[in-house]
């Protein structure tokens, strides 16, 4: 996220987390002997140590402003207006395609044919936001072109996630059984793809004829499904979703190392791992991130138990408490050493992770610094070496992960730092990121160079978060919903 992965060129970050398996992912590690190590420690909710050192400085320019219910408001109505500029530019430009080339004023297309990926994604958000004419139009536009008879292959993980989230989603905030229909649909199509040995998925699906193919995978796209298809088991009362997902989650979960950890690359046909380095970025991240939220989401007993032994494993081995703050980098699966020090845009989920499950401290820690990371070129690198603090991959393609845990941090500690800190991530994303016809991914925060892509993802989550951040709490209960890795919020 041994043998390493080759660095993630510019070019190859158009999709979420994932999107190719040539993905260079973030690194660093704990040391071996960090059991050795001076450093005081807190308890986590559920008895793992944590380190902690001095908390970590606001940055100087980062002015305050009273944050009144008004303030909040106010900004909450900016997030939604910048909302409407960039799904009002899809519109224009790129209807009924997947996404939005806005540079170029064109459409941009996944597959052969259009799967609405940008509607589907960005419905659950308009909802959210009370943007009732668009929502029904998306609605509509979805319910009466969309179909999955298609006679090509997709990518299993991020078609769940967008595609069948969102109708998930977007089906319980409306009640639109069409909606439901279709993620049904879908998820009997994607079903073959656990027809392994193993039971862990393929990584590509034939959406027609059901051939799979494609067996060296990752934690992430095997161990981030059961959210969708456990929610989609719960609403069609067919078991098998859940139990398929499920089953991929504890087999991969089973061949963690003799310390608890995962690799980055494992042949699911042979169960044998391919490359043992372990982090929490890119192709491990939301593996950890759903055995947590599935334990909340489904009060699944297992779920919770493989949640806490692999905390204490991350905390144990993969944690650095360094000098530039706290981190959590790369290390070697079977013995915990460290093979470098990165940290990048998608770690930066695992603050708001730390904060579902209770430890907030360590949240607190982690997100000051990702927010540092920010700081060094005024919006967010894709990856930075953090023993240097020197950026290693300088593209932004919109990420969201950053905002993610900057809203839970607020929603649960309600401290206007984190209002203030939304404020200039949200600022900066208009400065460097907002053109005449959308919002483009940047090729180099450095130099603000754009590139010609608006990820669907950045309607579903970047802008999601930015809104929740300030909008009313009850706009959305935590209590009642868990996020899916896409921002899709699914109902307890």
């Amino acid at each position: 996220m041994a043998m390493t992965r080759p660095r993630l060129q510019t070019t190859q970050i158009a999709h979420r987390r994932i999107a190719c398996h040539s993905a260079r992912f973030c690194a660093a590690a704990l040391a071996a002997a960090i059991s050795l190590s001076p450093l005081a420690s807190i308890a986590h909710a559920d008895g793992a140590d944590v380190p902690q050192t001095a908390p970590q400085s606001v940055p100087a320019n980062r002015a305050t402003i009273p944050w009144t219910e008004p303030a909040k408001r106010a900004m909450a109505e900016r997030v939604r207006n910048e909302f409407l500029f960039a799904w009002n530019n899809y519109k224009q430009y790129a209807l009924g395609h997947d996404e939005l080339q806005p540079l170029t004023k064109t459409a941009h297309d996944w597959y052969p044919v259009s799967l609405y990926m940008t509607p589907v994604d960005a419905l659950d958000t308009m909802i959210l936001m009370g943007l009732t004419t668009e929502a029904d139009s998306a609605r509509e536009l979805i319910a009466r072109n969309l179909s999955f008879d298609q006679d090509f292959f997709v990518k299993n993980f991020e078609i769940t996630i967008r595609m069948l989230g969102g109708l998930l989603s977007s089906y319980e905030l409306s009640k639109d059984k069409r909606l439901l229909a279709l993620a049904e649909d879908l998820g009997n199509r994607l079903l073959p793809v656990f027809n392994s040995p193993t039971g862990m998925p393929y990584v590509n699906v034939n959406l027609r004829t059901g051939e799979v193919r494609d067996a060296n995978t990752n934690p992430a796209e095997i161990g981030t499904l059961l959210l969708e298809f456990g929610k989609l088991s719960k609403l069609t009362g067919k078991k098998i979703f859940y139990e398929k997902a499920k089953r991929a989650l504890t087999e991969l979960y089973n061949r963690r190392s003799s310390i608890g950890l995962v690799g980055s690359s494992i042949n699911i046909v042979t169960g044998q791992w391919t490359d043992p380095s372990s982090h929490v970025s890119g192709g491990i991240d939301s593996y950890y991130e759903y055995l947590l939220k599935c334990g909340i989401l489904f009060n699944d007993a297992d779920c919770k138990r493989m949640w806490a032994t692999s905390f204490e494993a991350l905390n144990k081995y993969v944690a650095d408490d360094s000098p530039t703050g706290l981190w959590y980098g790369t290390v070697d699966m079977n013995t915990g050493k460290r093979i470098a020090t990165h940290w990048g845009a998608l770690d930066a989920f695992f603050a708001g992770a730390l904060v579902l499950d209770g430890a907030i401290d360590h949240a607190k820690r982690l997100q000051d610094s990702s927010d540092k990371m920010w700081n060094i070129a005024d919006i967010e690198p894709e990856e930075i070496d953090y023993s240097t603090m020197k950026i290693t991959i300088p593209a932004y393609p919109l990420r969201p992960e950053i905002v993610e845990s900057t809203f839970y941090l607020y929603r649960y500690t309600h401290d206007p730092r984190y209002l203030d800190m939304g404020r200039t991530y949200f600022e900066d994303l208009i400065k460097y990121c907002r053109t005449e016809n959308g919002y483009a991914e940047l090729k180099n925060v450095e130099t603000k160079e754009k590139g010609d892509h608006m990820p669907s993802y950045f309607l579903a989550e970047t802008l999601k978060y930015f809104y929740l951040l300030y909008a009313p709490e009850n706009t959305l209960d935590l209590n009642k919903v868990v996020f899916n890795t896409e921002a899709h919020p699914l109902r307890k």
